[in-house]
């Protein structure tokens, strides 16, 4: 029995009852999968390298590649959203990405391997959806802690895959199955979960707590009030900080996933499985950390309102780029996951307190901020990816500069004033002041 048609005031995560629980735990869980298929193969590199015969710098394009559809499908996903429904949005999204993760294992070259890491990378967007629906799910004293407890249990996944993955591959070796045949069956495995649950999410889920878009009686006047929101949400200043801000946090992330295992495994000559394990961590903590930042940002709202949020997110990120530096002079593994351990949790946090900033943007066009903010993340995982891809350019010192980069982000973020801003508003499209509760 559902008990209401309004946000709610409350998240109470060991709950399914009602459409709004529902839709959170179905939408953590949808993102979940998509990192198994976003990032299945990244564990799995140093196996792909060996029979695809990679170079560092292709390695470095297929890193960039990975994550560079994804910067224009965030966009397009969050505008699909405002207009569509999170709904229809996220069982295409699904659906379609199922198709390039089942088959990534027809590739024999390079060439073939990098359109296929594009077009997986697609994935990525589902993030939008996710943001999007525990947004309009929950009450604003609560949407930045489900949004940051539904993306960090969602990027779990990115950790869990480094540890599933190279499993999978091992069972299917133990099958009697070559390494390089292994490692391309083992793929089919997340794009058939992602198949699945686009019917699961379709049937469900519903777009709002009041109904889907299509039955609403207010339908039509909401995609006339929706029209334009990608315009508006590009005109306000504080949708470009927290772009930035989000390049700095979950741009690292993404690439930290991508990397994390290889790095392991050259730098400290440990095995795959432990490189693996390693890498996980990292992205395990995504299971507390992105909700804790989330939870402290919305009591810090609470008390010092918009501008407090922006400050602690500042913080944050300097936190995190002090810690990625530490991280990059390590020279033994005990210091490396130590530190590792240590700027993963600011980093985290950063995420979380981003995404209790988006919602409070424009509220007519949550989607749109959401989708641009969520495109900041993937430019700067492209940006970072450059870095990995240089062959003069030692990882070491890449994470040496990502470190100075995400300084320099937060000098930004700080100088931002997300209490007050002046906006165009999509009835009269003319200037007006806002303050934000």
């Amino acid at each position: 029995m559902e008990t209401t048609n309004k946000p709610l005031e409350k998240l109470n995560i060991f709950s399914f009852r009602g459409v709004q629980m529902r839709t959170f735990h179905l939408t953590w869980m949808a993102f979940f999968l998509c990192f198994f298929g976003w990032f299945g193969l990244a564990p799995l590199m140093t196996v792909i390298k060996t029979d695809l015969e990679l170079t560092k710098p292709q390695i470095g394009n297929i890193i960039i590649a990975s994550v560079a559809a994804t910067v224009i499908a965030r966009i397009a996903i969050g505008k699909l959203c405002d207009t569509w429904g999170p709904r229809k949005t996220y069982t295409a999204l699904l659906g379609l990405g199922s198709i390039p993760v089942m088959t990534v294992g027809l590739v024999d070259s390079y060439e073939g391997f990098l359109l296929f890491r594009l077009a997986i990378g697609v994935i990525g967007a589902s993030f939008v959806v996710t943001q999007y629906h525990t947004s309009v799910m929950f009450d604003k004293k609560i949407v930045g802690t489900a949004n940051a407890v539904a993306g960090g249990w969602g990027n779990l996944g990115g950790g869990i895959t480094n540890m599933v993955m190279p499993l999978i591959f091992a069972a299917f070796v133990g099958a009697g199955y070559l390494p390089e045949s292994a490692w391309r069956i083992a793929m089919v495995i997340p794009g058939a979960a992602l198949l699945i649950f686009a019917f699961v999410y379709y049937f469900f889920t519903k777009d709002t707590p009041a109904g889907n878009f299509e039955d609403l009686a207010v339908a039509n006047a909401k995609a006339a009030k929706t029209k334009g929101t990608l315009g508006i949400a590009m005109r306000d200043p504080r949708t470009w900080a927290l772009f930035l801000a989000y390049g700095a946090c979950f741009g690292i992330e993404i690439t930290f996933d991508n990397v994390a295992a290889l790095y392991f495994f050259d730098n400290f000559n440990t095995s795959l499985a432990t490189a693996g394990i390693l890498a996980g961590t990292f992205g395990f903590m995504n299971i507390f950390a992105r909700a804790v930042g989330g939870i402290v940002a919305d009591k810090v709202g609470s008390k010092w309102g918009m501008l407090g949020k922006g400050r602690l997110l500042a913080l944050l990120l300097v936190l995190e780029g002090i810690g990625i530096a530490l991280f990059a002079q390590s020279g033994s593994i005990v210091g490396a996951v130590i530190t590792m351990l240590c700027f993963a949790m600011f980093l985290k946090m950063a995420n979380g307190a981003t995404y209790a900033i988006v919602p409070f943007i424009n509220q007519k066009a949550i989607g749109s901020v959401s989708g641009i903010v969520g495109a900041g993340g993937n430019v700067g995982a492209v940006l970072a990816g450059f870095l990995f891809k240089s062959s003069t350019i030692s990882y070491s010192q890449a994470f040496m500069y990502i470190g100075v980069a995400i300084a320099c982000v937060a000098a930004v973020v700080a100088l931002i004033n997300f209490e007050k801003t002046e906006r165009i508003t999509a009835e009269t499209g003319q200037l007006e002041p806002v303050t934000i509760d």
